[in-house]
Order: structure tokens, then C-alpha cells, then sequence
């Protein structure tokens, strides 16, 4: 039965949640932008040693800067993008497609009574976490 990409988000986001999920994406951009930045005014301020110093001081800022920013997973999967929720629903169908329902619910129900297709599933949402958004996974709290 052909589901919706909504649906399947939300019942990643159900697992995400039962199992307290939260995830760090390194915003790497950010950083490098930090570094580079400072390492400019630095250089423009104290010439060749200035860019050292400068290149020092933000890439410490700019990893303090991206570090720790952990958000709950349900939140991270609803804010991607529509492009990387169709990844990450061929992913999860992959996985479900043989399973025999008649709505989300039941879907969700089936999904939830049975451990094993409920470790496939997490293991992927947390293998696409990693891969596509390069995102430190954590649990609990």
C-alpha cells in the first residue's frame, strides 16, 4: 500500500522520540567561515604572523561556536528539506514495504509491536543522520 512521505516521517519521528533521540549537526560551513574570517583580520592587522593567530583563535571559536547543539530528532526530521525527507522515506519504505496495513495507524502499531523492524528502522534513520548531515547521535535525557 503506498503511504505518504509525511506519514513514514512521522513514524520515524515516533521512534526518534521513544527512544530519546537527539542529534548535532556540525554546521562545518559556519566554522570555516569563522576561521577564515578571522584569519583575514588578523592578517590585516598583524601581516603573516597575525594570519596565525587570527586562523588559531577562530578555529577555536569556530568550533566552540558549532559543538553541542543538540536538537531532538523528531525536530531535525520534520525541518529537512523535502528533497532529503524523499532519502530518507526510500530508506525507511525499503524496510516496511512487505508489511501488510490498511492506514498509518496501524502501520505505526505494527511498527512499534515489533522490535526488529524497529531496530532496521532506527539504524537507518541514525545511518542517514550520520552520512547525509554528518549529525553526532545521542540518547536519552
Amino acid at each position: 500500500m503506498p503511504i505518504d512521505v509525511n506519514d513514514v516521517m512521522h513514524l520515524l519521528c515516533h521512534i526518534s522520540e521513544e527512544r530519546k533521540m537527539k542529534a548535532a549537526v556540525k554546521h562545518s560551513g559556519q566554522g570555516a567561515l569563522v576561521v577564515g574570517a578571522t584569519a583575514f583580520v588578523g592578517g590585516l592587522m598583524g601581516g603573516p604572523p597575525g594570519i596565525a593567530i587570527g586562523g588559531a583563535v577562530g578555529g577555536l571559536f569556530g568550533a566552540w561556536m558549532t559543538a553541542g547543539q543538540f536538537k531532538p530528532v523528531p525536530q531535525i526530521i520534520l525541518e529537512l528539506p523535502p528533497a532529503e525527507q524523499q532519502k530518507l522515506y526510500d530508506d525507511a519504505f525499503a524496510i516496511i514495504r512487505n508489511l501488510d496495513w490498511t492506514d498509518v495507524a496501524q502501520l505505526t502499531a505494527l511498527v512499534m509491536g515489533n522490535a526488529a523492524i524497529q531496530e532496521k528502522l532506527a539504524a537507518g534513520l541514525i545511518t542517514y543522520l550520520s552520512r547525509e548531515l554528518r549529525a553526532e547521535i545521542r540518547y536519552g535525557e
